[in-house]
């Protein structure tokens, strides 16, 4: 079992309030990604956990006991909480090979030499480097370096893995690679896995949740459908997706049936079973529709329920055309799979879905009508 509790942890380095009041629960074999921008906390609250840094404030329990407990002045020691931490730089010795770097650990651990040897090649064999298992790491490159840091990781069974930011030293196919092997390796060794990233596709494409950090704080801890298909703020949709979520301004008023909703995108009353718990204003009020550029669907000629739009610009991008349109006076970007070419100023069709938008009351920034999830809501 390997489940981490974080309650109210308070992190300051001088005046600087770093982590405020955190609480944040990651269940035993959650793969749990600690995302956000840079100096949003993410790796403070892993350094927390790890045992590297000390909190002012606030208690955490791994299996429901205490290992901070800040009142107390208690601290458990990072060598018995049971984890093992991968940086960023993969802290490999030169002067050893690549079977010396994984075992050196298990040696000061004072195992049995078989069973040392036993783990070493099993860390091997997962993380696909038998072959490299007599080289120095500067005979290796990039990948595979990162891969002898983490089966040095896991040979050690910790009941948790941190990962601070472990593939952004990578190009970008060798991320592609690394990220099939830690979603194989977390599946095979099913344990609870923590990891730091400012990247959303690392996230969105490993987790089963997400933590999402704002200014020390969380915004929203949900799955990676969820976060991506309902942001819970204006910055969270913001953040999250690429190409970034499209925003036209809106006004909403609450009537019996539930939200009717004017924009640019046409007038839609959406049901009551599809708002949030968020409170909304009496009367007419001002709001950002929010619809992302895969959800819109482009058409040639005129059909019912479509939206008329001129072309702005045509982006082809290979596997992919960007359409920047424009309905009026607001612009909106709808992506197609494919290589498609619209003429500037071109008369066009789109169709939206009204299950699929989100709306955000403009003045709290909070979301106040979700988009619904299923299948065919996963990420492009």
């Amino acid at each position: 079992m390997s489940k981490i509790e974080l309650i109210n942890i308070n992190k300051y380095y001088g005046d600087n309030h770093v982590l405020k009041d955190l609480s944040l629960t990651i269940e035993d074999g959650d793969f749990m990604t600690l995302l956000g921008p840079s100096g949003c906390g993410k790796t403070t609250t892993l350094r927390v956990i790890s045992g590297l840094e000390r909190p002012q404030g606030g208690v955490m329990l791994i299996d429901g006991k205490e290992a901070i407990n800040a009142e107390k002045a208690f601290y458990l020691e990072p060598s018995k909480r049971g984890l093992n931490l991968v940086f960023q730089s993969y802290a490999l010795w030169p002067h050893m090979t690549v079977f010396e770097n994984i075992a050196f650990g298990l040696k000061i651990q004072k195992l049995p030499k078989a069973e040392v040897e036993k783990r070493v090649r099993d860390a091997l064999k997962m993380m696909r480097i038998s072959e490299f298992e007599k080289r120095y790491p500067n005979e290796l490159s990039g990948g595979q370096q990162q891969r002898v840091a983490i089966a040095r990781a896991v040979a050690s069974n910790p009941r948790l893995l941190l990962l601070d930011e472990p593939l952004s030293n990578l190009d970008a196919r060798l991320r592609i690679d690394m990220r099939s092997e830690l979603l194989r390796l977390h599946k095979d060794l099913g344990t609870t896995i923590i990891y730091v990233t400012h990247d959303q596709v690392e996230a969105l494409t490993m987790s089963t949740r997400i933590a999402l950090f704002k200014a020390g704080e969380l915004s929203q801890v949900s799955t990676p459908v969820e976060l991506y298909m309902n942001p819970i703020d204006l910055q969270a949709a913001d953040f999250i997706g690429n190409p970034r979520i499209n925003f036209l301004e809106g006004r909403a008023e609450l009537e019996a049936d539930g939200l009717r909703v004017r924009s640019p995108l046409g007038e839609h009353l959406f049901p009551k079973e599809d708002m949030t718990e968020e409170a909304v204003p009496k009367g007419e009020f001002p709001v950002v529709v929010a619809v992302r550029p895969e959800q819109i669907r482009i058409e040639t000629h005129e059909t019912p329920g479509c939206l008329p739009v001129t072309v702005y610009a045509n982006q082809p991008a290979g596997s992919e055309t960007l359409v920047s349109l424009q309905a009026g006076k607001s612009d909106f970007l709808a992506k197609q799979l494919g290589l498609v070419h619209y003429k500037i100023n071109q008369q066009l069709y789109v169709h939206i879905a009204p299950e699929k938008i989100n709306i955000y009351n403009a003045d709290s920034t909070r979301l106040i009508k979700r988009a619904r999830v299923d299948s065919s809501s996963m990420p492009v």
